[in-house]
């Protein structure tokens, strides 16, 4: 686990602070050759930054879809968990906003959870739209795993990223959860978010079921 001095340190060399703030305020991942053309460093000095970004837990770094030949490339982006300090919106800053919503409107915490879904920027790759759920749910910090059977998928939750608060009042976050959840299946086609099983936030493997509308020629395949 990172240490805010870790992240502190991080983010006292000037480049590398300079990358940080260019990947938070980027409205896409950002890749090192976007970065290589903004610092006019070359790309081995990039790699190196941003892994010390990474290892102090303020980047996350995943990989693009497919998008033609050659290896896929790198994407960076905030962590989700990073601290508010460093200028970004921390994962109990998005918390208070969705619970100050339910309070303001009345809704429900799955209605503010959906909302919040729908919102979500669209990234979506067109080939895979459990992968862009899976997606979305890992750039807000539930570290999700995916287990497919047929028409069926789990996706396992293994970190809570309100884990104090899902102790205290596990009924809002769940919802709030599953909403969210719902909210991402709406922008896909094919796609029924069927339950949230939770766990305890502290040893979190919680299970998003999804059941996916496989096209009529599939079905007829496996009948």
């Amino acid at each position: 686990m990172t240490t805010l001095q870790q992240q502190a340190r991080a983010l006292g060399d000037p480049t590398r602070h300079r990358i940080f703030r260019h990947i938070a305020d980027a409205d896409e991942p950002v890749t090192v050759a976007e970065l290589t053309a903004l610092l006019d460093l070359n790309h081995n000095a990039i790699r190196q930054h941003l892994a010390k970004l990474v290892d102090a837990g303020l980047v996350s770094e995943s990989t693009a879809p497919p998008g033609g030949p050659g290896r896929p490339r790198l994407i960076y982006t905030v962590d989700p968990a990073a601290d508010s300090r460093w200028g970004v919106t921390g994962p109990y800053e998005r918390l208070s906003l969705l619970l100050a919503e339910i309070i303001r409107t009345g809704d429900t915490a799955v209605e503010v959870g959906r909302r919040a879904g729908r919102a979500q920027p669209a990234r979506r790759t067109g080939t895979d739209p459990v992968a862009d759920i899976v997606e979305a749910m890992a750039r807000e910090g539930f570290d999700p795993e995916i287990r497919r059977q047929g028409d069926r998928v789990d996706v396992i939750l293994r970190n809570c990223p309100f884990e104090s608060t899902a102790l205290a009042d596990p009924g809002t976050v769940c919802a709030l959860h599953l909403g969210l959840a719902e909210g991402l299946a709406s922008g896909t086609d094919g796609i029924e978010v069927e339950e949230l099983t939770p766990t305890d936030p502290r040893r979190p493997r919680c299970r998003l079921h999804l059941r996916i509308e496989l096209p009529r020629a599939t079905r007829d395949e496996e009948s």
